[in-house]
């Protein structure tokens, strides 16, 4: 069987991008790939066989020293500490195919040229939107942006996308003038990957020049995650509790409504969650971190889960393991939100941001017959056992290495 090297900064579950990566060698292998790792070194990674060869961390947040964050700042742009491991690696595990996933600002896209230096296909996966928007997210101060589309990338600087900062915007701004003039997305990547039919839609919008897409839906592992059809009382949301995940308004929402909800994760915005469900009186459970049976048995005791995004979301793997779990999906109008969701069938859809038109939903689902909310449940996880399951996304993925040359 043929030999893959997976490559993305984290090696361990920090995000949903990390578990795609992690997920896809675990599946590679069960069909007898020979897969090889490649990450930044860090204290939670998974065990690795490769970790050797794993490049320096770069964690942004640690009280590192002035000579150290410059030394840093140019790896983010370019890392040649990257560029040289992957070359070891790739020297010693002779891979047929380089699947990227995300290498910004810490391996850096030195990885994806080093790779294809070394004669070796590449596939990079585009979990976000970096590669049209330098701040990620087409998000701006709370707001939805593609002012760089049509201005050009010094809307970047004038509205300090990043964090207010004008240091760290120009450091961003710098990064992706600098790989857009040495074409290292365009000239060495030779397939990209795009889990939901938006973010494709939107490099075609944008004028994508690069390598041609490829649609590879994200999956959910059926197998592992048993149905509970049977609805409980309250909502769901699980995910990271941060602003660009609408949840203050999921909240005056809840208040409106007069509905229960229960919040799982953590994240920066959990103070300001608290204060505001004290303010409303929204009834709030606050359920904390939680992960594997303990986080599925949540899902498969409430009514309906909850995404009430204000930013691109590209492909949620929530909606897909929550469908899993015989749960309907009530979701944002916002980005790949949607072509996850069959209004009436298995959830619903609101504009994103209006907290009223969310309150009218979470009225119907709590309203809904329990049979009729436990039939959708049905349906949502009869779409995921026909169309994103395991199989089907390893066959998938695979079509796509065929077409880069891997003899599969």
């Amino acid at each position: 069987m043929p030999t893959l090297l997976a490559v993305n900064n984290y090696h361990y579950r920090r995000g949903g991008a990390d578990v795609v990566y992690l997920e896809q060698s675990r599946l590679l292998r069960e069909q007898g790939w020979h897969v090889a790792d490649f990450a930044m070194q860090h204290p939670r990674n998974e065990a690795s066989d490769y970790g050797e060869y794993f490049a320096e961390e770069i964690e942004f947040g640690h009280g590192y020293g002035a000579l150290t964050k410059a030394k840093h700042a140019a790896k983010i742009i370019y890392s040649f500490e990257s560029a040289a491991k992957i070359r070891r690696l790739i020297e010693k595990v002779k891979p047929d195919v380089v699947h990227a996933h995300n290498v910004y600002h810490h391996l850096s896209p030195s990885v994806l040229k080093a790779a294809h230096d070394c004669g070796v296909p590449v596939v990079l996966t585009a979990h976000d939107l970096k590669l049209l928007c330098p701040a990620y997210s087409m998000l701006s101060h709370g707001r939805v942006c593609e002012d760089c589309n049509t201005r050009g990338r010094k809307a970047l600087l004038e509205k300090r996308c990043l964090k207010g900062s004008l240091a760290l915007s120009g450091l961003i701004y710098l990064e992706s003038s600098l790989h857009d003039a040495l074409g290292l997305y365009r000239k060495h990547v030779d397939r990209l990957i795009s889990p939901s039919r938006f973010l494709a839609d939107k490099f075609g919008e944008w004028g994508w020049d690069g390598a041609p897409l490829a649609h590879v839906p994200n999956f959910a592992d059926v197998g592992a995650l048993p149905p509970q059809y049977r609805p409980g009382r309250h909502f769901l949301y699980f995910g990271r509790l941060s602003r660009e995940k609408g949840l203050l308004t999921l909240i005056d929402a809840v208040a409106s409504a007069g509905v229960e909800l229960w919040l799982v994760g953590t994240g920066p915005l959990e103070a300001e969650l608290r204060q505001r469900a004290e303010q409303t009186g929204a009834n709030v459970r606050f359920c904390g971190f939680q992960q594997g049976d303990a986080l599925w048995q949540l899902v498969r005791d409430c009514r309906a889960i909850v995404l009430a995004s204000e930013c691109y979301e590209n492909a949620p793997l929530t909606i897909l393991e929550a469908y899993a779990c015989g749960k309907p999906a009530i979701g944002a109008a916002i980005g790949g939100i949607p072509e996850l969701i069959r209004p009436g069938e298995t959830g619903a859809v609101f504009d994103s941001g209006n907290s009223e038109d969310l309150a009218r939903v979470l009225r119907d689902y709590a309203a809904m017959a329990d049979a009729d909310i436990a039939e959708q449940g049905g349906r949502a996880r009869a779409w995921v056992e026909q169309d994103f399951t395991v199989e089907r996304h390893v066959a998938r993925l695979q079509q796509v290495y065929r077409e880069v040359g891997v003899r599969v």
